[in-house]
């Protein structure tokens, strides 16, 4: 019996579906709106090698600290299908602060992640302001393997480096009146160039959330990938990650945390509310007002972007976790 393995509802079967169309639209209304792109991270550049690497090496920063001690959690270990290519990922990004563009990494270089500091205030108890090293030091720090699903209908799997947001719940203690959080990110107008013209722009980037989905266990922060610190290109020093929403509900090079009793206004759902809710959850059969969302690509292994069709599934294959939050 020991050999039988019984899949887990986050596990994903191999299915495939729909066409392209949907991320050459995305692309192409980015490129002609200069409004809609995603403040996203794709995937890392760092450790577990796969086979394809092996003939591309992955540009790996150097001076990007290895973290050596940190726990794999079991529950999220792997999923059914491969971790994607670091090469790949390293260079296919969204950081919409630094253009609309999937080839910022070389541009987001320039976000300074010295004495970086993260404020958490308003309806708490205990306002804190952490740096990363009290992150580091303060929670213990774990591995899980995710999903991560696109707005733009295409999929990565990222083996990220962190800890759960309730960390930070239970640290400084909301009153009973917060019932929402706010993230603000990172934003330097002579640093943060952005796609083109930026005066419509509501910078800087934020995201929120309700305080119970970012008590939910799933819910993550960011410190690291591939056991390693993260590169700037994919929202250094401390990002959000919430793996059954679409991407760009995760901030970014975090700066200050808000609780509040009210729903915050946020980036994208200020510029093209039509298109960007504030909830965002990852659901197959309500599409985006320009394609479907019943399918998406997998970036695949290899220096060749392979593409790979797949069923899209309910909250991003994590029902099991998150589908009470949304009853009624």
């Amino acid at each position: 019996m020991s050999n039988i393995h019984i899949p887990k509802t986050w596990e994903i079967s191999e299915r495939e579906v729909t066409p392209e169309a949907a991320f050459i639209n995305r692309r192409r209304f980015l490129t002609t709106l200069a409004g809609a792109g995603l403040s996203i991270a794709g995937a890392s550049v760092l450790g577990y090698p796969t086979e394809s690497e092996a003939k591309t090496p992955p540009q790996i920063d150097p001076n990007l600290m290895k973290f050596e001690s940190f726990e794999r959690n079991p529950a999220f270990i792997k999923v059914d299908r491969p971790i994607t290519d670091r090469a790949v990922a390293a260079k296919y990004n969204n950081f919409y602060e630094f253009g609309g563009s999937k080839s910022i990494w070389e541009a987001a270089q320039a976000l300074p992640t010295e004495d970086w500091k993260v404020e958490v205030t308003g309806l708490v108890r205990n306002p804190r302001t952490y740096d990363i090293d009290d992150f580091k030091k303060k929670f213990p720090l774990e591995e899980r393997v995710y999903r991560f699903r696109c707005v733009e209908a295409w999929a990565m799997v990222v083996p990220w480096l962190g800890f759960p947001m309730k960390h930070i719940i239970d640290d400084v203690e909301p009153t009973s009146e917060a019932r929402f959080v706010r993230f603000i990110s990172y934003y330097n107008r002579k640093i943060n160039k952005g796609p083109g013209r930026r005066t419509s722009h509501p910078w800087p980037y934020t995201e929120g959330l309700r305080t119970d989905e970012m008590a939910n266990d799933l819910a993550f922060f960011a410190v690291g990938i591939y056991g390693h610190e993260l590169p700037k290109q994919h929202g250094a020093p401390i990002r959000q990650v919430i793996p059954w929403k679409y991407g760009f509900k995760g901030a970014k090079s975090i700066v200050k945390i808000e609780f509040l009793n009210y729903q915050p206004k946020t980036f994208w759902n200020t510029l093209i509310p039509h298109e960007y809710g504030f909830e965002s959850n990852v659901e197959p059969d309500v599409p985006h007002p320009r394609w479907s969302q019943a399918s998406e690509r997998m970036i695949g292994n290899g220096p060749a972007f392979t593409w790979k069709r797949r069923k899209t599934l309910l909250y991003n294959g994590y029902a099991e976790q998150v589908a009470h939050l949304y009853d009624g």
